[in-house]
């Protein structure tokens, strides 16, 4: 479980969600960074994911961190954490956030996450604060949506 992690620095520092056309369908960021310095940074992570092969792992260094991605369907799952960060938990951790839009929007698709944009930030929020993976029970994380969406 993650939440019982101490988190004493960000460990995450933007989570992104990506078709494989490139388009950005949503994004976190939990490090300040200039909007005109956003754009040309999010272009060059996304081309390097779409450009890997399958064959090459899903892990790579970037500038002063490291990027891990996962792609389900045609959504590429990307985030990039902490030089320190355990790859493999992230991984893991990216499989969670899946699991939970799964759970939530019945086999989650790009469109959900257009049409519901703000469920997708809010089931994000309740994951992930300040760059610290606080909640990955699933129950725990959907039930004030499940409060919300029964008013």
């Amino acid at each position: 479980n993650f939440s019982s992690r101490n988190c004493d620095l960000e460990m995450i520092k933007y989570l992104l969600l990506v078709n494989k056309q490139g388009q950005t369908r949503l994004s976190k960021f939990y490090e300040g960074m200039e909007l005109y310095e956003r754009s040309p940074f999010v272009a060059e992570i996304v081309r390097k994911c779409l450009t890997r092969h399958d064959t090459q792992s899903s892990f790579f260094d970037f500038q002063n961190h490291k990027v891990i991605y996962r792609r389900y369907a045609s959504l590429f799952f990307i985030l990039g954490v902490d030089e320190t960060e355990n790859e493999l938990a992230i991984y893991e951790f990216i499989h969670s956030i899946v699991e939970t839009f799964d759970t939530y929007f019945e086999s989650v698709r790009e469109l959900d996450l257009l049409f519901n944009i703000e469920k997708a930030h809010y089931i994000l929020d309740e994951m992930i604060m300040n760059g610290c993976i606080v909640e990955t029970n699933i129950r725990n994380i959907l039930q004030p949506l499940a409060v919300i969406d029964s008013e």
